[in-house]
């Protein structure tokens, strides 16, 4: 099985980040350092990021990309719509991964167990240095005057230095940043 991701999202209104890293594991060996686990969907106004299997994940991507289109580009009924599927379809049910996916309202958690979670603080993560993650985001975003995206990265780059599954070559992606945002590796 391949390991080794962590995937942040942190959220200030409508400016949202995604997150990653680009490390991939397989048992205890790093099979490559530089994957890109975060994506932008529907034209760019949706963001997502995967932890787990990769192929899964692409399987995931292609599939939530579809629900977007049938759903007007709603993140959340697409979101719901595709946990429905992937929690009902026979060979679905079998994809091992995680997603979280961002439009300017919404950060989501997907799992293939039907859960579609929308985070209270609008942090999350997910991966095997998604807990590190999240605790670092949570302590910036209380504590600090950091903004979304600084908030992914130094959160990130902590994740690194405790997960061995976890690299800080990083993925971060960005909607509705002051100033453009864009994408940053």
């Amino acid at each position: 099985m391949f390991r080794g991701t962590t995937i942040l999202s942190v959220r200030s209104g409508r400016h949202v980040v995604v997150a990653g890293d680009g490390q991939v594991s397989m048992g205890n060996t790093v099979m490559k350092g530089s994957a890109r686990k975060v994506r932008r969907l529907a034209d760019g106004r949706v963001l997502v990021g995967f932890a787990g299997s990769t192929a899964d994940a692409m399987t995931l991507y292609e599939k939530l990309e579809g629900r977007l289109r049938d759903a007007n580009r709603n993140l959340l009924r697409a979101a719901v719509e595709l946990a429905k599927e992937w929690r009902t379809d026979k060979m679905l049910r079998r994809l091992e991964a995680l997603l979280i996916a961002a439009d300017d309202e919404h950060t989501l958690l997907i799992s293939g167990t039907g859960d579609v979670i929308q985070a209270d603080d609008g942090i999350a993560a997910i991966g095997s240095g998604g807990s590190f993650a999240l605790a670092a985001a949570r302590a910036l975003h209380r504590h600090g005057d950091l903004g979304p995206r600084d908030t992914c990265e130094v959160a990130l780059r902590i994740a690194a230095e405790i997960c061995v599954f976890t690299n800080d070559s990083l993925t971060i992606e960005e909607l509705n940043a002051p100033g453009g945002g864009g994408e940053h590796a």
